[in-house]
């Protein structure tokens, strides 16, 4: 599908794509509230620009309900608290219910003592860690989440997968709401990008996996064929140390802390095996109103320092953390919708007709 001979994209409305997901739960068994909790972690991920941790993921969420390895009844359930923390059992259901949960009780505790830090064990595949921790914006708190995940990623000097991409996100509210939002993995690349060159049949730059030796490759092949990701900044002699060292501190607060799974004891990717994820993960609320005063004025400043920085090359502003995602977004606002790629529609089309679930529209199209 293309218009004026350049590719293009079908274009969404929000409440379509968050119907058509709810209904594709609802249609596996999965209670309604449920799967409006999904729904909305995911389109949020499209409207944000992370269109891997969207729509294109629904099948994966689906099949877990539908092979009964993710639990469709029951809610989180508090094992232990105090004034400031809270350990919560998710009772393996989806990670979005789980995440809610938590980070509403993060939050709570925050408006009760300055802080609310929350653990849980028992949890399933969340969708963009922002969701939850700029949930705390809205209380003009500071949100972190994170969240442990399968192994893809290894250790600098190893040759084995033990660590996922671990992603650490932290939200900071500044004047007129242009926040602070970092939501990063920490390896140095997602897994679909060396999928992606992989299927163009392309190499890729050095520093993003390493083969099953594990010694730094190019080759997509390699890495997707027994070897696996590098942690952020790729090679021990160009910092990937300090990503390997990250990736443990998120496996500290969500596995070890929680009682999870970790490390290698999570099951594989995309795993057909039966095993369930049992994920870590970790939602904070701060509030900064328990310390020094004027903490949103100076975080605008810090955040406006950067953006006004003369560029490195011209036409290319300095952007912070969060800056993309809102461009995405008012991109999505101007088109009325978001644009997604005909072969994921496609896709999710095919899963809805099994399903008995009403299509998604591929009449409205737009330039990418």
């Amino acid at each position: 599908m293309s218009i004026d001979g350049l590719p293009c994209r079908c274009l969404l409305s929000m409440s379509d794509v968050h119907n058509f997901i709810q209904s594709c739960m609802i249609a596996v068994g999965t209670k309604p509230n449920h799967a409006k909790d999904l729904a909305d972690v995911l389109v949020d991920g499209d409207n944000k620009g992370h269109l891997s941790h969207g729509l294109n993921r629904l099948d994966m969420y689906v099949n877990d309900i539908k092979s009964g390895i993710c639990a469709k009844e029951g809610e989180p359930v508090i094992s232990k608290s105090t004034v400031a923390t809270t350990l919560v059992d998710g009772k393996n259901l989806l990670g979005p219910v789980v995440g809610n949960f938590c980070m509403k009780l993060a939050i709570s505790k925050a408006k009760d003592v300055g802080i609310g830090w929350v653990v849980a064990h028992g949890s399933n595949h969340f969708g963009v860690a922002s969701y939850y921790s700029m949930q705390a914006l809205n209380h003009k708190f500071i949100g972190m989440s994170y969240t442990n995940t399968s192994p893809l990623v290894v250790a600098t000097r190893a040759k084995e997968c033990t660590l996922g991409t671990n992603p650490i996100s932290v939200a900071a509210p500044a004047k007129d709401k242009n926040n602070f939002v970092l939501d990063m993995a920490t390896s140095a690349v997602a897994l679909g990008k060396v999928e992606l060159q992989h299927r163009r049949g392309e190499k890729m730059p050095l520093g993003w996996g390493s083969n099953a030796e594990g010694k730094a490759s190019n080759d997509p092949a390699e890495i997707l064929n027994g070897g696996g990701l590098l942690p952020i900044g790729g090679l021990e002699t160009t910092g990937g140390y300090k990503g390997y060292g990250l990736a443990m501190m998120v496996e500290v607060f969500c596995g070890i802390l929680s009682g999870s799974h970790y490390s290698k004891h999570i099951r594989a990717w995309k795993s057909q095996t039966g095993q369930i994820a049992d994920l870590g993960q970790c939602f904070v609320a701060i509030d900064p109103g328990c310390f020094a005063s004027g903490f949103e004025e100076r975080m605008a400043d810090l955040l406006n320092i950067h953006r006004n920085l003369e560029p490195s090359v011209p036409g290319q502003a300095v952007l912070t953390a969060g800056d993309p995602e809102r461009e995405h977004m008012a991109k999505c606002s101007k088109y009325g919708g978001i644009p997604y790629p005909i072969n994921v529609i496609n896709f999710m089309n095919s899963m809805a007709k099994e399903l008995g679930v009403t299509l998604l529209r591929t009449d409205r199209t737009v330039k990418p």
